[in-house]
C-alpha cells in the first residue's frame, strides 16, 4: 500500500488537561471528537489499538477503562478493535505472545482480544521499504495487515532514546525482534580494557550472558548484544560506555515511517498520548523510578510528529536530555525530515 505522507502540515494538537476534579474518562471523549480521532475508521476496519501493557509489576502504564473506551468508540463505528503490541526483544514477561498475553490479563485488558502482533516467538513479520538510516525494517505482521490504528503511547523517560512516546511506539512498538535489535544497534559499545579488571559483572547482569572475559577482560563481540545500559551501568570501575546514542533517535524515526507505509494513508493511523505518571524510565520494567514531571494531561492528535512534540514542548525535556546524554527532540525533527506529516512546533488547543 502507498503511504502518504509527504504533504508536511501544521497539525494542531489538542489537550485534556489532567485534572482530577473533572470526569476525564468522560471528557476524553470530547478530545477524541475534537481531535477527529475516530475519523479515519470506516466500517468493517480491523482496527489495532496500539498499547503498552507494561510490565508486571510497573505502576505507571496506561490506566485500561481508558483504552477500554477507545474500544468502545471503534465498536460503535461497525469496526472490529483488538489490543496489539510486538513481544519484546529483552528476556521479560512480554518476550513471547504467551506470557505476554498473560500479562496483559493481569494487567487488566481484557475488554477487547489482545493479539500479538508478531506471533508466539517473533516470527510473524513483514520487511519493507523505508527511509532515513535504514533503508528497510521488519514490521510485526498483525500491525502490516490491519486496516487502521490508534496508537496510545504513555509519555516517560527512556534510557537509550530519551523520551518514549508516538514515534517510539511505532518504531519500536511495532517490530518484531529483529527489527527491535537492528534499532538497537545503531548504538556503539565501547568497553576500555586499561580499566576492566574481568571481575565478570557486566556477565552476571546481562540477561543473555553476552560479554565474555578472556584472558583477564571483558569483551563483547555479540551480534545479539541489544546495547542496553545494564552492563555499563553495573560496571564496578566505569568501563564500559555506550557511543553514538543520538543513533537510536534517527532509528526510530526510519522504522516509524516504514510502519507507516503498511497502511493506505496517514489518515488511517491517529495517536493519543497520556502524559501522566512521567516517570524517568519506561513501562518496560518493574520499577521505573521517580516521577519526574507533574501529570500534564492526555493528547490527541493525527500527527506522531506533533503529538511528541507537544508533549517534550509542556515539560522541561533537558532533563532527560541530560539523564541519558540524548537530545530528545532528535527522534521528532528526523521524523519531519523523513516526510511524516506533522510539525516540530505545533499549535496546541487546551480542551476547557
Amino acid at each position: 500500500m502507498c503511504l502518504l505522507l509527504s504533504v508536511i502540515l501544521k497539525l494542531t494538537v489538542h489537550l485534556l488537561p489532567w485534572d482530577t476534579n473533572r470526569n476525564l474518562l468522560e471528557e476524553a471523549n470530547n478530545l477524541y471528537d475534537k481531535a477527529g480521532t475516530f475519523r479515519g475508521i470506516s466500517k468493517g476496519d480491523l482496527v489495532a489499538i496500539k498499547i503498552h501493557v507494561g510490565e508486571f509489576g510497573n505502576p505507571y502504564f496506561v490506566q485500561p477503562f481508558f483504552i477500554h473506551e477507545i474500544v468502545r468508540r471503534v465498536k460503535e463505528l461497525g469496526a472490529k478493535p483488538f489490543l496489539t503490541d510486538s513481544n519484546t526483544y529483552y528476556l521479560a514477561q512480554r518476550h513471547n505472545a504467551y506470557d505476554h498475553m498473560q500479562t496483559a490479563l493481569m494487567n487488566g485488558f481484557n475488554l477487547a482480544p489482545f493479539i500479538v502482533a508478531d506471533g508466539l516467538k517473533s516470527e510473524n513479520f513483514q520487511i519493507v521499504r523505508t527511509k532515513g538510516i535504514f533503508s528497510e525494517i521488519e514490521v510485526s505482521g498483525v500491525i502490516a495487515q490491519a486496516d487502521a490504528m490508534i496508537v496510545v503511547s504513555h509519555c516517560k523517560g527512556h534510557e537509550i532514546s530519551g523520551f518514549g512516546g508516538a514515534i517510539k511506539n511505532l518504531g519500536m512498538g511495532c517490530t518484531p525482534h529483529v527489527g527491535k535489535l537492528r534499532q538497537h544497534r545503531v548504538v556503539g559499545l565501547e568497553i576500555d580494557t586499561s580499566k576492566c579488571s574481568g571481575c565478570g559483572k557486566c556477565r552476571e547482569v546481562c540477561a543473555f550472558s553476552i560479554p565474555d572475559i578472556i584472558e583477564g577482560k571483558a569483551h563483547n563481540r555479540s551480534v545479539e548484544c541489544m546495547r542496553c545500559p545494564v552492563c555499563a551501568a553495573n560496571c564496578p570501575l566505569e568501563a564500559i560506555r555506550l557511543t553514538d546514542k543520538q543513533n537510536i533517535c534517527l532509528a526510530l524515526a526510519s522504522a516509524a515511517y516504514g510502519v507507516l507505509s503498511t497502511f493506505a494513508s496517514h489518515e488511517k493511523v491517529s495517536y493519543v498520548s497520556f502524559a501522566k505518571d512521567i516517570a524517568a524510565t519506561c513501562d518496560c520494567v518493574p520499577a521505573p523510578g521517580d516521577i519526574v514531571f507533574k501529570d500534564v494531561g492526555i493528547f490527541a492528535s493525527d500527527s506522531a510528529v506533533s503529538i511528541d512534540a507537544a508533549f517534550l514542548s509542556s515539560v522541561d525535556y533537558r532533563v532527560f536530555n541530560k539523564l541519558y546524554d540524548v537530545d530528545c527532540m532528535g527522534q521528532v525533527s528526523e521524523a519531519k525530515a523523513l516526510g511524516m506529516n506533522g510539525d516540530v512546533n505545533p499549535e496546541i488547543e487546551v480542551l476547557v
